[in-house]
């Protein structure tokens, strides 16, 4: 699957919020809402306080869906990991600048495996930890809340990195995606957008509401 232009609004709800009880009927409900990707936050407990799930589960969602897989590893050793994910059918593979790895490298073996190739950064650290990876990468995702758990409150001051990872881009004539993932709402999606983001990964506010179409349609128009 072709990921969009860097320019195009990219909706993906992350089945963090979703019912995992009922999981296909909830993949189905957020495509028939309009999603673009899912998705799928990868925790292995070290690396951020949390355990989710792993490339079993991101294999049961590409045999199932029709849909691309936008796959953030918030693991301590994505480089050990990456093959098992990259078969599993991962469409983008995200991996964190902080994490234990050769970054180049790993985002070398994502590009080599015909992924979209991704890389994070924490709240906490400086766009300059990524500058060096910026020309090997299709997406750069800035985390907006503290990774490892939904239902946060999106920090305003990590808008500055997406503000500049814009100017970064555009001064060297760049395509990647900015992502931002944490706290996106109707309300705070605008302020992503205006400060550069445009894939916007909601959980509770689109698996939450009461009709997911509407949810998404307004924080698309936003």
């Amino acid at each position: 699957m072709i990921p969009p232009a860097c320019t195009s609004r990219v909706m993906a709800p992350s089945l963090l919020a979703a019912d995992w009880s009922r999981l296909p009927e909830e993949c189905s409900r957020a495509i028939r809402a309009g999603a673009d990707w899912l998705h799928c936050d990868v925790m292995d407990g070290h690396f951020v306080d949390n355990i989710t799930f792993g490339p079993q589960f991101i294999e049961c969602l590409s045999k199932t869906n029709d849909i691309f897989l936008d796959v953030h590893l918030m693991i301590e050793r994505p480089d050990h990991f990456l093959p098992r994910f990259i078969k599993a059918g991962a469409d983008g593979i995200t991996v964190h600048v902080e994490a234990d790895h050769a970054v180049g490298e790993t985002l070398r073996r994502i590009r080599e495996a015909r992924c979209q190739v991704g890389l994070a950064l924490r709240p906490e650290t400086d766009f300059a930890a990524v500058e060096p990876y910026l020309e090997q990468i299709d997406l750069l995702l800035v985390m907006t809340v503290v990774p490892g758990f939904g239902g946060q409150a999106l920090i305003p001051e990590t808008l500055e990195k997406v503000r500049a990872a814009r100017e970064y881009r555009e001064a060297r004539g760049l395509h990647y995606h900015i992502e931002v993932d944490g706290g996106i709402t109707q309300a705070t999606a605008r302020a992503a957008a205006e400060a550069g983001a445009n894939v916007l990964v909601a959980g509770s506010a689109l698996f939450g509401a009461a009709d997911m179409g509407e949810a998404l349609a307004a924080m698309r128009a936003v």
